[in-house]
């Protein structure tokens, strides 16, 4: 396994248990450094991405509602609203990482620790935001910030 996938999925298990638990962002990934000791290497790209999604979390949550028909944040299982969190942040905010490369390892968390569905959700979903990001992406980045 690569170094990013792996740092993807340290991410996304932070991510998950900062939002499970309601501890802030760096607790969980204090408690996960001290059990598992990662590599500087990936828990550096750990870090950045956990670090990208708390920073902008408000704006990528108001996004992922609007393209998510009739799902409200609130409803979605914690791992896929992580998932889809951890993916919008790359495509808004990473230009250094390929669109289709976000989405591709975000499918692949979703099959890795999500449901039967939660591959094909999380797809859809950053397929729409994919699309629009390709169509206008100032305009989109800009409606996000305000």
């Amino acid at each position: 396994m690569g170094a990013r996938r792996k740092a993807r999925e340290i991410a996304i298990q932070i991510l998950y248990q900062a939002d499970v638990a309601g501890v802030p962002f760096s607790e969980a990934f204090a408690t996960y450094e001290g059990y598992f000791h990662p590599s500087p290497r990936v828990l550096s790209f750990a870090k950045e991405l956990v670090d990208g999604v708390a920073k902008y979390q408000k704006d990528i949550d108001a996004l992922i509602e609007r393209f998510s028909k009739n799902w409200k944040i609130t409803r979605m299982s914690a791992i896929d609203r992580n998932i889809l969190r951890l993916a919008t942040y790359e495509l808004l905010y990473r230009p250094d990482i390929p669109p289709k490369v976000s989405i591709n390892e975000a499918v692949e968390l979703a099959k890795a620790f999500g449901t039967d569905e939660s591959a094909s959700f999380v797809n859809g979903i950053l397929d729409a935001i994919y699309k629009i990001i390709v169509k206008d992406g100032s305009a989109l980045k800009a409606s996000v910030a305000s």
